[in-house]
């Protein structure tokens, strides 16, 4: 394999467990409040395209303007205060590289989340690549568009690639565009279908281990 594509929530940073927090307990409450919403419908996908789907499946009480600012404000705390980095990642970074394997980013947040990550934990240099499905005209996660993009953006065929994903949707985007998949369990989302993962990581210490394993 010649490059590993890691997502951000819940994979570098534990912020899923806040994102699922503030979904279920204060934003759709207010977004859809007569439907229970189970989150492995959407998790993964880009928040925009979250509000768009809600809309067309089961219509919304708040604007699409009040659900982006909800959004972006809680964006800003979770990744500026809260958030912490996936125990020995800077160490497995700098293996990879040492390795020759390009190592990228890629997320379905928009690029300003991602960058408040980077600058916090230092990691502005630790990647060759950093992608946002707001750089593709396409569709996020469960398609395989943003990982096809961020195959071509390393120039690397999809099928050399490892992605390391935590949600379903994430874990699908990857296989879907033909790629190794290390699934990355978090307790945010429950029982989830992992099935089209090549490899499922309990902890921090299995999911460094499946990578390493993936890429000799």
């Amino acid at each position: 394999m010649t490059a590993v594509l890691f997502d951000m929530d819940g994979v570098l940073v534990d912020s899923e467990d806040y994102w699922v927090a503030f979904e279920e307990d204060e934003l759709l409450p207010d977004a859809v409040p007569h439907t229970e919403i189970d989150l492995a419908e959407t998790s993964g996908m880009n928040f925009r395209e979250i509000y768009d789907y809600l809309d067309a499946e089961y219509g919304t009480a708040i604007s699409r303007e009040e659900w982006i600012d909800r959004f972006d404000e809680m964006a800003r705390t979770v990744y500026t205060e809260r958030v912490s980095l996936l125990p020995g990642l800077r160490e497995l970074l700098a293996d990879l590289r040492e390795r020759g394997v390009t190592v990228a980013v890629v997320s379905s947040s928009p690029h300003d989340w991602i960058g408040l990550v980077l600058d916090r934990f230092d990691l502005v240099d630790a990647f060759d690549a950093v992608v946002s499905a707001d750089d593709i005209d396409g569709a996020s996660k469960p398609a395989p568009d943003v990982y096809e993009y961020a195959a071509a953006t390393v120039d690397a065929e999809p099928d050399d690639c490892v992605a390391v994903e935590d949600s379903e949707n994430g874990i699908t985007a990857g296989h879907r565009a033909g790629m190794a998949v290390v699934a990355y369990r978090v307790v945010a989302h429950g029982d989830i279908d992992r099935s089209r993962a090549d490899v499922v990581a309990d902890d921090p210490a299995e999911l460094r281990e499946a990578v390493r394993s993936l890429v000799q």
